[in-house]
């Protein structure tokens, strides 16, 4: 989203008049607590569904929510699309998804590939394939296994030779054994999709307010009665938290345990480039897609910082599985976590919350992590690594222990909704993801198998199984 100098110019961005096509995004500079309120309907007494969070899966949930008829109010504490919804990859991939996770991920696809019209806004979404490159054999077995995967839900997926690869990349000759490959999936714009959602939900009557952090939720004979923002009360039957990286904390004040810890991943995006490759790629060392602007977003495949907090320690056992397959690949750090900023204890309605400290979560980039992915750039594909760094960034990505998110209604707060822990791949599934909460919050029976899903996993002695590692 663009620093916009004037309230003039603010409200051409509400409108859509700015958008944020190839000729603006050269000119982006990451959303903060800077950059002007967009969003900011009047606070209402009361409505159907109060929505937490207004990232990509808070916003598909508000839109679905919202065409089914029901008066929703998304309340976001900073911006929308803020933190990890606008610093992702902008990958749309059905391809190495857990097999729980992919009926909703196909159901996905096809809302993307319809979204632009239904919403009249551009969100960037194109289909031009997912690759994941192996360097060992061992890796082409392992994509092999999902292989399998891929045809019990009949997908264009399929193994591609060391030939064939290079032949689609050439810069990359001679580099990579093979690659899975699915050529149906695709690609979308964070800087552009989620805030074009917000204005079509928005012009379908959602209401949405910016700086707005909702301090508490409301209960009555334990069920949801409304919440209390920092701004006042609001009336609700129903409340989701899809506060990404502050679900865990927002839930346990409200009474409902759910295990989440937060990652930093840092990215760059290159200044525009000559044509490497028109879709999505991974390999063990990096990453890169192909954006709008003709530049490209790359970043590093295989590292993560994790930053102690006392979530760390409160979750450690739970984590033990992911972490004994993903300790190579994550580094610790002892300073830096969300949470020590301030001591997870409980409050109240009338009190400050520590989401009103904290308005967009905006943590600097490693600067190792940039210089390793300057590194291998060079060692990869050359042609990329000559050119400049048009903007670096950092985003907090919010994991569960197997790595599945939870979309689920608390057993013990009725009307308490969760949707979060996507663990870095909730941009490409949040419009399917968002109309399963949707239909969870309307009582419908659900379309897809939700039993992975559930929050009790985590604590009725169900064995924490990690999702696939692709």
């Amino acid at each position: 989203m663009p620093v916009l100098p004037n309230e003039a110019s603010r409200q051409l961005y509400q409108r859509g008049t700015i958008c944020l096509t190839a000729q603006h995004v050269s000119g982006l500079t990451m959303i903060n607590e800077q950059t002007p309120i967009a969003f900011q309907d009047p606070l209402p007494k009361s409505v159907d569904v109060v929505v937490i969070g207004a990232g990509v899966i808070g916003m598909s949930t508000a839109w679905f929510l919202t065409r089914a008829g029901l008066d929703v109010l998304v309340c976001e504490k900073g911006r929308v699309a803020g933190e990890q919804s606008s610093r992702n990859w902008g990958w749309v991939r059905q391809q190495g998804r857990d097999p729980a996770e992919l009926p909703i991920m196909m159901d996905s696809m096809r809302i993307w590939a319809t979204l632009a019209e239904q919403t009249g806004e551009d969100l960037g979404f194109a289909r031009h394939g997912v690759l994941y490159l192996a360097d060992t054999d061992a890796e082409l077995a392992r994509y092999e296994q999902w292989l399998e995967i891929a045809r019990q839900h009949q997908l264009d997926t399929q193994m591609l030779s060391a030939a064939q690869l290079d032949a689609m990349i050439p810069e990359g000759k001679r580099q990579w054994r093979g690659a899975l490959y699915t050529p149906s999936d695709g690609r979308a714009e964070p800087f552009q999709a989620v805030p074009g959602l917000a204005r079509a939900a928005q012009r379908s009557g959602c209401r949405i307010v910016e700086n707005c952090a909702v301090r508490v939720i409301e209960t009555q004979a334990g069920a949801v009665c409304g919440v209390i923002t920092e701004h006042g009360p609001v009336k609700a039957q129903a409340v989701v938290c899809a506060a990404g990286v502050w679900s865990s904390l927002f839930s346990r004040n409200a009474g409902v345990d759910f295990p989440q810890l937060a990652v930093r991943s840092t990215v760059a995006r290159t200044v525009p480039a000559p044509d490497i490759y028109n879709g999505n790629a991974a390999a063990s060392d990096v990453a890169f897609r192909r954006r709008m602007d003709r530049g490209y977003t790359v970043a590093l495949g295989n590292y993560q910082e994790h930053c102690l907090s006392a979530d760390s320690f409160r979750y450690l056992s739970k984590f033990l599985p992911s972490l004994r397959r993903s300790w190579r690949d994550t580094r610790v750090r002892l300073r830096g976590g969300i949470l020590q900023r301030f001591p997870p204890a409980r409050w109240q309605g009338d009190e400050r919350a520590p989401f009103e400290r904290t308005r967009v979560l905006n943590p600097a980039p490693c600067p190792w992590a940039i210089a390793q992915i300057r590194a291998r750039l060079a060692r990869r594909l050359p042609a990329l690594a000559k050119l400049e760094f048009a903007e670096t960034w950092a985003g907090m990505i919010d994991v569960t222990p197997d790595i599945v998110p939870v979309i689920d209604e608390s057993p013990s707060q009725r009307g308490y909704f969760v949707a979060a822990g996507f663990s870095g791949h909730g941009f490409g599934i949040g419009p399917g993801a968002g109309r399963v909460v949707a239909d969870l919050v309307l009582g419908r029976p659900p379309v897809h198998d939700l039993h992975r899903f559930r929050l009790s996993r985590f604590s009725d002695g169900t064995r924490i199984e990690p999702g696939p590692a692709l």
